[in-house]
């Protein structure tokens, strides 16, 4: 699904970015006086995905998943974590070559994906999915889009197929859906909400909707999630790559119960994101 999550400014038991830097700075360094040279992990994040990760090349990639890269690398000094910020669909193909030994970018897992990579066990976050619609509608949860101009969907895309799903598992309330190529902006079209010629919008929270909403001061609201889907990492196949991923996967779950993913989608997403993980 192309959508987009945020998932700060809060104290770390939650190491912050900076600090998190200047201690994988300073255990790898440690490792290296120990005679240890730190390997360097090629990692592609998304360069346009605010706030669950932005930055182009050249510029330091920011977001809820680098500063998780970065909290997952002060522990592993052993690795030497080095991102870059690159168009989604040149993520995977990127890591499928071998240019970059993992990417993130809020991805699912899917049965492809777990062919062509290596994907940890343990999660990065969730995406949640949540209705937008204008705040004097009656609008809720799913079934309350019956009768409803709902904005286009990306054919084929995650929310598509999840809308499509929902239909087939509730046929008593029939939506009428459209799809859409066109390539609109999500800010376009919550506007597109605000001034009636839809009545709701369906997309994933971590694409920055609350920050547009209130800086735009629109009058949108956003419902409670209405399915959640975990995110994960996707890693290069080689048998160089295993230790990494075991490596990742041990600490993701210690950055879940030390509450270090919560206070991360906090300061990024505005929400805690942890309870929904399944």
């Amino acid at each position: 699904m192309s959508a987009t999550n945020s998932i700060s400014r809060r104290g770390f038991a939650v190491v912050t970015g900076s600090a998190m830097i200047l201690l994988a700075t300073a255990t790898g360094a440690l490792a290296q006086a120990a005679g240890g040279v730190p390997r360097v992990v090629k990692i592609a994040t998304s360069a346009e995905s605010k706030p669950l990760a932005w930055g182009a090349i050249g510029v330091e990639p920011q977001g809820y998943e680098p500063d998780l890269l970065r909290a997952i690398n002060a522990k592993l000094p052993q690795y030497k974590f080095e991102m870059e910020g690159v168009a989604d669909i040149a993520q995977e193909t990127g890591l499928a070559t071998g240019k970059y030994d993992m990417a993130c970018g809020g991805y699912y897992r899917s049965d492809a994906r777990a062919k062509q990579f290596i994907i940890p066990e343990n999660p990065m976050g969730a995406s949640l999915l949540k209705i937008y619609s204008r705040k004097d509608s009656d609008i809720a949860a799913m079934k309350d889009l019956v009768g409803k101009r709902i904005v286009p969907l990306t054919a084929g895309g995650g929310t598509y197929r999840f809308v499509v799903s929902w239909m087939q598992e509730n046929p008593s309330h029939k939506l009428e859906i459209t799809t859409s190529s066109a390539g609109i902006p999500y800010p376009d079209r919550l506007k597109e909400v605000q001034n009636s010629k839809f009545d709701a919008l369906i997309l994933p929270s971590n694409l920055g909707e609350q920050t547009v909403i209130e800086e735009q001061k629109l009058d949108i609201k956003a419902s409670d999630p209405v399915f959640s889907a975990n995110t994960y990492m996707l890693i290069h196949k080689a048998d160089k790559n295993k230790a990494l991923a075991e490596d990742v996967n041990k600490v993701l779950k210690e950055l879940k119960e030390d509450g270090t993913m919560d206070k991360l989608s906090q300061k990024w997403f505005g929400e805690e994101i942890v309870r929904f993980m399944k």
